[in-house]
């Protein structure tokens, strides 16, 4: 028996210097575990190829049903797992998109007399959906405002709780809701502020399986993260699902925001940052520090973009990446372009 659990160790890790696909190294070792099973039941008790992988079939049966069980365990857990998400993400009736209520008219009276605007752009944000990753500094104004301006259906997603230290710059929690995860401080904080918006929370962690899924139920996508792993995971996802990303970026005193739209002829984040940078070339607001409004400046410009690219008001940033220096209270604008060979997008 040992002789195959080498054998096992040793197809494994031709599998991981190959850079095969998990699921492909384990049809391996399911192939394997086939191959040895019908060797001992084919070949007579005492025969050297039957001694070395175990001698006996029994203990390869045992182990087998082990594995199945561990397996279909698993499956369960997923099915209760996706129910839960599909209950929580669901929690909350739609809002009718159709025409306004009396009190709608009045809260969004300041929109509908813009001529930019106007009562088809009011109708337009009632009717849209957008995706927000990340409820930390610039996800808090940007949920604030995109719920105060009528969007009618806003999903944010994050597995992180509410902590004391959040509280200098992250304006949609309160003290109260410390150690609240932070989605559900922010639904309380939406409802608070607009009741005709459909808030969605998913309390977890945007992850590879699903993230593809979720960005497509949306029309548009904010990401406020602070990771780049993350951020390119939600870039590659945005574009296999054909959707634009308004990401914006801070740190210390500075911050940008840009439209990544490969579908619209903008660059996506793999066009600009096509590798991960260096080890303490893009540190995060913990190592480095951050004034406390930069993100209310920056995630402001998120939310307001992201009303623009849903009215179709004024020129937004696709193709241009605006960048903020709050310590000198500048700002200017420069354009960025797609790249061909880009490993994520060149291929549209």
């Amino acid at each position: 028996m040992l002789f195959v659990l080498i054998l096992a160790g040793v197809l494994w890790g031709i599998g991981v210097a190959l850079k095969a696909p998990v699921q492909a190294r384990l049809y391996a070792l399911g192939l394997l575990y086939v191959v040895v099973l019908a060797v001992q039941v084919a070949l007579p008790a005492g025969h050297p190829l039957r001694e070395a992988t175990g001698a006996s079939p029994a203990l390869w049966l045992l182990l087998g049903g082990a594995l199945v069980l561990v397996l279909a365990y698993r499956a369960v857990l997923q099915r209760l797992r996706g129910q839960a998400q599909a209950l929580e993400a669901e929690r909350v009736t739609t809002p009718d998109a159709g025409p306004f209520s009396d009190a709608e008219l009045e809260r969004y009276a300041r929109h509908i007399t813009l001529p930019d605007i106007g009562g088809g752009g009011q109708l337009a944000l009632k009717r849209a959906g957008v995706l927000v990753v990340g409820a930390g500094g610039l996800g808090s104004p940007a949920l604030l405002y995109l719920a105060a301006a009528g969007v009618g259906r806003i999903g944010v997603i994050d597995a992180d709780t509410v902590s004391l230290s959040n509280l200098q710059r992250q304006v949609i929690h309160t003290d109260a809701r410390i150690d609240m995860p932070k989605v559900f401080s922010a639904e309380a904080a939406v409802r608070a502020l607009n009741p005709h918006v459909d808030l969605r929370p998913y309390n977890r962690a945007l992850t590879e399986d699903i993230a593809t899924g979720l960005i497509a139920e949306y029309d548009l996508v904010l990401d406020g993260t602070d990771s780049f792993a993350v951020r390119a995971m939600v870039n590659r996802a945005a574009v296999a699902a054909g959707r634009p990303v308004l990401a914006g970026a801070i740190s210390a005193w500075e911050g940008q925001v840009t439209l990544y739209d490969p579908a619209g002829g903008a660059p996506c984040m793999a066009c600009l940052f096509p590798e991960a940078p260096a080890p303490g070339l893009s540190a995060t607001c913990a190592e480095t520090g951050v004034i406390g409004a930069l993100p209310g400046v920056v995630g402001s410009i998120m939310a307001l973009e992201a009303v623009k690219e849903i009215t179709g008001a004024g020129q937004g940033l696709r193709g241009r990446m605006l960048i903020f220096d709050g310590l000198h209270g500048e700002s200017r604008l420069i354009a960025v372009q797609r790249r061909a060979e880009c490993a994520v997008c060149g291929g549209l």
